[in-house]
């Protein structure tokens, strides 16, 4: 052996295992999409799962799905986050409980490298790939109307609201306000109290405002838990004020079909679902994705309420796709 050959050998010898190594570990990578929801116990959350479940099956990209328990443990969704950016996930779908405390492992995962799809809640920062969610600000607005419409333009409502910080609650909240004021300025918002995304506290604060406010005509909730709650305070003492709530779910449906609820203003959580990881494949792809993309709300009633699109839309398949994961 020449001089020097043994050298370039070894380094020969070096590249032909790194080489074999990558191609090794390209082999044996499944590109993965967590996604992160603010919850996972109602209904709404499991029906944007399915959606995800969907088009993961479609594009045949691996899902993690992983939340809190409750929209309100900020603390524990925080660490999934921080803990998905560590195990170097190929993307990241989330729906962020707080627009501005997300914002640090938002922009930290972009840092890194990982495109984040943000859905059904807004965030301080621009350091995404995609927004996907129902336009809020237009449910809120929707909801007044059909308050202020049943009230003949006078009356006095309350609202129970959802969480502070929650962005896409805000927005109901801020278009409902809005657009009451706007367009039956002789109908009063006497009180609003938040329900913290629960249906104990939102029974508690409908009671609550229902005994400070015995000539209430109206009141309207921001999300499930609360038109629960408020639906059940309004049951208890066979009130006839007129409730006008967010989301759906079967308590919710009979709790419509009762009267107790006067109208629903629907959401489409499968198609956010199936939305927001489609995007985050895309993403990954290299290919175009719009900044935002707004779903549309709409209104059920008694009268709507059986119509075939609406069915659908209120009873996704859940069996179909969370029987083999958990819901």
């Amino acid at each position: 052996m020449r001089a020097g050959q043994a050298p370039f050998l070894s380094t020969f010898v070096s590249a032909v295992v790194a080489a074999a190594l990558l191609v090794s570990c390209n082999r044996s990578h499944v590109t993965t999409v967590a996604m992160i929801p603010k919850a996972s116990a109602d209904i709404f959350w499991q029906s944007v799962h399915a959606g995800a479940v969907k088009a993961s099956r479609d594009y045949q990209v691996k899902l993690v799905w992983d939340g809190p328990a409750n929209e309100t443990d900020i603390a524990t969704e925080m660490q999934i986050v921080e803990t998905m950016i560590n195990r170097r996930v190929d993307a990241i779908a989330l729906a962020p409980s707080d627009k501005s405390a997300f914002k640090i492992v938002v922009d930290r995962a972009h840092d890194a490298g990982i495109p984040v799809i943000i859905f059904d809640s807004g965030i301080s920062t621009d350091k995404y790939t995609s927004f996907v969610a129902t336009d809020n600000y237009l449910g809120g607005q929707m909801g007044a109307d059909r308050l202020g419409t049943v009230l003949q333009g006078k009356g006095k409502v309350v609202m129970v609201k959802t969480v502070p910080g929650g962005a896409s609650t805000t927005a109901r909240e801020d278009g409902f306000r809005d657009q009451m004021k706007a367009k039956f300025p002789a109908i009063q918002i006497l009180d609003e109290r938040y329900g913290m995304a629960s249906i104990a506290q939102s029974l508690a604060v409908s009671e609550n405002m229902l005994t400070a406010h015995p000539d209430l005509d109206g009141m309207f909730c921001s999300n499930e838990s609360g038109t629960s709650g408020a639906a059940q305070a309004l049951k208890a003492r066979r009130s006839k004020i007129k409730l006008v709530g967010f989301d759906s779910s079967p308590t919710l449906i009979a709790q419509l079909e009762a009267r107790w609820i006067d109208t629903l203003v629907i959401q489409d959580p499968f198609r956010m679902g199936e939305t927001a990881f489609e995007q985050a494949v895309k993403a990954l792809r290299g290919e175009k994705t719009p900044k935002k993309i707004a779903l549309p709300p709409r209104l059920v009633d008694v009268k709507n309420l059986h119509d075939p699109d609406i069915q659908t839309q209120l009873k996704p398949d859940l069996q179909k796709y969370l029987s083999d994961v958990g819901s």
